[in-house]
């Protein structure tokens, strides 16, 4: 893993974020590039938060499957039980399962498959979208692609789906679900969901692709099951010193799916190695772009944070190939 390369890959691709590489707690290599905020010139350090996009989806597993072990949840609970009249497109027999291993087949509101550009506004009023019930006009709508359990389809409405039946089962709100239930017990104290049009002053803007213009606009204002928390580099590599020494390990890295698309397997809310251990969370968006990998025997956790679209791309493949 050759470190010394990293400087040059990010002065070559202008690259705006952090890289951190973790050795069982022990740090062999953090540093910051670029701007938090490019208006008022505030560079990034170790230790801002950014948002990681749909590596939020392994927070939602998680505290799902929370739920699960004290059986207020059951990974064969339908949706439907829960849904009542609403979303009635989502098929009766999509369970809980296949919405954590995407193979609900239900329709998603962002489809990965259809040809979005990252920079278009996507989602309409994102300033209304602050809780998961309100995702539900966006929900509705989508006519199922294919029944429940036959394939792998990635889908990011089935998260939040998975949020929303969260609510309804525990009778608490997701955001503090997550809270109660992944980053107070795993200590991660500069983990949290944060409204965009309200960023603290250790968060960067994400900035939208070859532009000096912010994406807030562009994702929910608050980010719900798919995807947007906000998380720092140290606070990733607790996360999964944590999780490696807590009971779900297990649950969420014994592969479901092979996605050989994607040269890659699928958890519960975790993709995995194409044929090693090592685990994986990211997330690309409209100014955030996110890798993190997990290598459970040596302890070795890199994480590269940006708050660009494509920025950490070039050296997340340069670390983790």
């Amino acid at each position: 893993m050759p470190l010394e390369e990293i400087d040059r890959i990010a002065a070559e691709t202008g690259f705006s974020g952090v890289v951190h590489v973790d050795r069982a707690g022990e740090t062999e290599f953090a540093k910051a590039y670029g701007f938090a905020n490019r208006a008022y010139r505030v560079p990034n350090t170790v230790d801002t938060r950014f948002g990681i996009a749909s590596g939020g989806k392994g927070f939602t597993a998680l505290t799902v499957l929370s739920l699960v072990r004290e059986g207020v949840l059951g990974l064969g609970t339908t949706a439907r039980e829960l849904l009542g009249d609403d979303l009635p497109l989502i098929a009766g027999d999509v369970t809980v399962e296949h919405l954590l291993t995407h193979t609900s087949g239900i329709g998603d509101y962002l489809d990965e498959e259809a040809d979005l550009d990252v920079n278009d506004h996507l989602i309409g009023a994102a300033h209304v979208l602050t809780t998961t019930e309100a995702f539900l006009p966006l929900l509705d709508g989508h006519p199922s692609k294919f029944g429940a359990g036959e394939r792998f389809g990635y889908c990011n409405g089935g998260y939040v789906v998975l949020a929303l039946l969260a609510e309804r089962a525990a009778g608490q709100g997701y955001h503090d679900l997550v809270r109660d239930r992944v980053l107070k017990p795993f200590g991660l104290t500069r983990t949290d969901f944060l409204r965009s049009d309200e960023l603290p002053a250790d968060a960067a803007v994400g900035y939208l692709d070859g532009l000096d213009r912010s994406n807030v606009f562009h994702l929910p204002v608050l980010a719900t099951g798919d995807g947007g928390i906000h998380s720092t580099a140290g606070d990733m590599a607790k996360f999964w010193r944590a999780l490696f020494a807590s009971d779900l390990a297990d649950v969420v890295t014994r592969p479901r799916h092979h996605v050989p698309e994607e040269s890659l397997r699928y958890g519960l809310g975790f993709w995995l190695h194409e044929t090693t251990d090592i685990v994986v969370l990211a997330g690309y968006d409209a100014g955030a772009s996110f890798k993190s990998t997990h290598d459970p025997h040596t302890g070795t956790t890199i994480t590269v944070l940006s708050n660009t679209s494509p920025g950490a791309w070039p050296i997340a493949r340069h670390l983790m190939s």
